[in-house]
């Protein structure tokens, strides 16, 4: 029998002396006559070898966009090349605390789906092109190779590759360090390595076990938001947006941004945080609509303060068009102005939180904050769009609680009767509680920072009682005015009166 030394041999000088009938039929057949043997060659080929190869690059599209299938196959291998692979690529993600291990270049990793086997293979090339482009391309384009057998083209080009991208999702959303977005102008939205978005890891400890409010309260925003989380079907059937609205409205130092912080990290939520001042148009809210991604809660912090949305902007203009109209110099000034002032238009804002534009994307909180929840147009706040409003009032006892027990690690103390006492009778924010509990130094104990807050609260509760006083005193005076004023005016309409019958009756003599 022929030796492995001698086989190899002979199969070494087949695979040469074709190499070298090949180069030789490239270079000197007219490519009219190339063309319909390269077909048959094909077909050859493809009967000799079975397997059928899909590609995924890396980067796609006109402005060289990370492939989100590139990026899910990526995630989805990291688990399979951590039991299969002999080749790594480590790296540590969420808060430097999980290391993640992906797929070295050209290593195989082998992957079964309903007994059928498949490989993947991830493919460098490195490319030296000295092309110019406002978007330049990678020097290095990455791209996973899959390989499978033809007979199982359909359950591989369907159900396996929609099961890798789901997975891959998943393990993306379990790995990831989530996101504190803000907007930039539109000036840096275009040009290399712009983006619309800029974000830091989000990082902030409030919880709903921390957050100073009533427990039954607490728990009716965490089924709310167990039940949206888990609503796609149910939006679905209504025929909804997978969308909801939160308004935090109440005096400031209650806890909205910790509110805002607790929903993010219950629900595991990227943040966009959306200034309104820096967004010129309707058209430029869109496209920022359109750039968040899902699972994210968009905030919208003192939307009363942020832009004029009740028409009161146009009422404006029409009382100052006189003036600018007779000095030129203050109109040009006054049209500078405006264009660089935002234009969002109270239409366009309803239409980013409940018109078509709402509906890209999904699995949204939207959250509005105020102080002053009155001066809100009730167009924008009303059920649908703002679904549920949460009001952050002054601390309770219960609320006190919790703040206790965060800052000074007691759940009891005799001072606690007089405390709830004095919260009944003065408001107090949670942050100015919180302040009074947190010592200030070694030598403050529980003692000292609870007598520091019943001191505080007593304070309040003095500086509230003279503030009514005087309140009710100047009502005093101004009614007492009033009355005068109202006496002044009956003596005057008397004496015109009496004036006017003597007129009248001199005038008859």
């Amino acid at each position: 029998m022929m030796g492995m030394r001698e086989l190899g041999t002979n199969v070494g000088s087949v695979l040469a002396s074709l190499m070298f009938v090949w180069a030789i039929f490239k270079n000197h057949f007219p490519y009219r006559l190339r063309g319909p043997i390269e077909k048959y060659i094909q077909k050859l080929v493809k009967f000799v070898y079975p397997y059928i190869q899909i590609t995924f690059h890396e980067f796609a599209g006109e402005h060289i966009k990370r492939s989100e299938a590139f990026s899910a196959i990526q995630n989805y291998l990291s688990k399979k090349a951590s039991s299969q692979a002999s080749r790594f690529k480590a790296d540590v993600e969420k808060d430097s605390k999980s290391l993640v291990l992906t797929m070295d270049e050209y290593e195989e990793v082998p992957d079964e789906f309903n007994g059928v086997k498949v490989w993947w293979v991830l493919i460098k090339h490195t490319t030296n092109s000295q092309s110019f482009s406002f978007y330049p391309n990678p020097d290095e384009k990455r791209s996973f190779k899959l390989s499978f057998h033809k007979r199982h083209r359909e359950l591989i080009t369907g159900p396996y590759i929609e099961h890798v991208m789901k997975e891959g999702k998943a393990v993306f959303l379990k790995n990831r360090q989530r996101k504190l977005y803000s907007n930039n102008p539109s000036k840096h939205w275009y040009g290399w390595k712009r983006t619309k978005w800029s974000h830091v890891f989000f990082e902030h400890p409030s919880t709903f076990d921390t957050l100073a409010m009533e427990t039954k309260k607490k728990e009716e925003i965490k089924n709310d938001l167990k039940k949206f989380r888990q609503g796609k079907e149910y939006y679905t059937k209504i025929g909804k947006a997978w969308k909801r609205g939160y308004l935090l409205f109440g005096p400031p130092g209650t806890g909205k941004s910790s509110m805002i912080a607790a929903i993010a990290n219950f629900l595991d939520y990227d943040v966009y945080d959306l200034e309104l001042t820096t967004v010129m148009d309707n058209t430029e809210l869109r496209n920022l609509l359109i750039e968040t991604s899902s699972k994210s809660v968009v905030v919208i912090e003192d939307i009363d303060c942020s832009l004029d949305l009740t028409g009161q902007r146009l009422k404006k203009k029409e009382k100052d068009g006189d003036e600018e109209e007779k000095d030129p110099i203050k109109k040009k000034e006054k049209e500078e102005s405006e264009n660089k002032d935002s234009k969002v238009t109270l239409s366009g804002l309803l239409n980013f939180i409940d018109g078509l534009w709402s509906a890209c994307g999904g699995e949204r909180i939207i959250v509005f904050t105020t102080n002053y929840v009155d001066k809100l147009d009730p167009a924008l706040i009303r059920r649908g769009r703002m679904d549920k409003h949460i009001e952050m009032s002054y601390c309770c006892f219960e609320a006190f609680k919790v703040l206790a027990n965060n800052y000074l690690d007691i759940n009891s103390h005799d001072l606690y009767a007089k405390i709830e006492s004095l919260l009944g009778e003065t408001n107090m924010t949670p942050a100015d509680v919180a302040e009074n509990l947190m010592p200030k130094s070694d030598e403050e104990g529980v003692e000292t920072c609870l007598n520091s807050l019943i001191e505080a609260l007593e304070e309040a509760k003095e500086e509230a009682r003279k503030k009514a006083e005087e309140e009710a005193r100047l009502k005093a005076e101004k009614e007492e005015k009033d009355k005068e004023e109202s006496a002044q005016e009956a003596v005057k309409v008397d004496e015109n009166s009496a004036n006017s019958v003597v007129k009248e009756n001199g005038f008859h003599k």
